[in-house]
């Protein structure tokens, strides 16, 4: 039995109290449906700026009995406001801040909107929690932190220069809980997450990530536009995963864990040709599709070239192990689209 299989047995028998922020988000509502899966009390804040009440009402069902319902409180608020953040940290073990405005090139044209979301609102919560006497707080960064470092793979301590907004936030809130760990001996893990996706991931709008946003236009017999000529590539994480990280981080007892930040990736480069491939494949394999319609376009201000990340930190101090490789996310990923044939 694996580090992360004794914690699930673990957490089982000992109920804690867990508050998720951006619950209805796509991180967020899947890290709800695995905590009350493992009986564990669920409180929820979100203010709904970008996430779905069905992304919650769809983690409650596949949860699902009444006495696991009964485990969730959702508390409608926004992080930009310390009351709401102080009202839903009472009474909290451990809070996975998930709040925030994602997306590059929404950054680029909304900086301050992004500014007030991911710093404000992420500094509010470092003093609720702490206020609150909170266990641990973890938090989800970016390997948008990396920016221009030339050297793959990513590795936790070489950074170079930021490129967009969006960045700029997610560092940020690493100096922000750096100090507030030196300052007031309030313990934080950062997660730098490396493209990850996974069921209830959106894929409407302008700033939809590319998975979700492909297969609803293989769905649905769209344009699909490939950034650049396509040999971009990136290291894809299948949401469970994720969720792996964030438990292993809320409740390691590794004190040389504590007060750091972890790459959350699977260790493998994918390039957007490929992915396109293999989202197509998968598809197929369940469902007749339409002809597909591709066209190639600039590349994305503030994007990188290349991106993959060293996990062996994470696995070294948090007992971090993927059990999910990209094709098996896809798989799974694939069949729940399919199954929802788009939101």
């Amino acid at each position: 039995m694996n580090v992360f299989e004794q914690l699930k047995t673990k957490l089982e028998k000992e109920k804690s109290t867990w508050l998720i922020t951006g619950v209805a988000g796509f991180i967020g509502s899947n890290l709800m449906e695995s905590l009350l899966e493992l009986n564990q009390n669920v409180i929820g804040l979100d203010n709904f700026s970008t996430g779905y009440q069905k992304n919650i009402d769809d983690a409650l069902k596949s949860s699902a009995d009444s006495q696991t319902a009964g485990n969730f409180k959702l508390i409608e608020g926004d992080t930009r406001n310390l009351e709401d953040c102080s009202k839903a940290c009472k009474g909290v073990d451990y809070v996975l801040h998930h709040a925030a405005l994602g997306s590059v090139p929404r950054s680029i044209e909304a900086p301050i909107t992004t500014n007030q979301t991911n710093i404000n609102g992420f500094l509010n919560m470092l003093v609720a929690a702490r206020d609150a006497s909170v266990k641990r707080m973890v938090y989800a960064t970016s390997s948008s932190v990396y920016g221009d470092h030339p050297t793959l793979p990513k590795v936790e301590d070489k950074v170079g220069k930021l490129l967009s907004p969006y960045a700029v936030t997610k560092m940020v809130n690493e100096l922000y809980a750096e100090v507030f760990a030196k300052s007031y001996d309030f313990n934080t893990i950062g997660l730098r997450y490396f493209n990850v996706f996974g069921k209830r991931q959106d894929p409407n709008g302008a700033y939809a990530a590319v998975i979700p946003k492909w297969v609803n236009a293989m769905l649905s017999g769209d344009e699909i536009f490939i950034n650049g000529d396509g040999e971009t590539s990136r290291d894809f994480c299948y949401i469970d995963n994720a969720i792996q990280a964030n438990l292993l981080a809320a409740t390691t007892d590794n004190l040389t864990a504590t007060n750091q930040v972890f790459n959350v990736a699977v260790g493998e480069q994918t390039s957007l040709n490929q992915l396109y491939a293999q989202i197509r494949q998968s598809l197929e394999s369940i469902r007749s599709l339409p002809e597909a319609c591709v066209k190639h376009r600039d590349f994305r201000p503030g994007d990188v070239r290349h991106s993959v990340a060293d996990i062996t930190k994470a696995q070294k101090l948090l007992g971090y192990s993927p059990t999910h490789r990209i094709w098996d996310g896809l798989h799974l990923a694939m069949q729940w689209y399919a199954e929802h044939d788009k939101l």
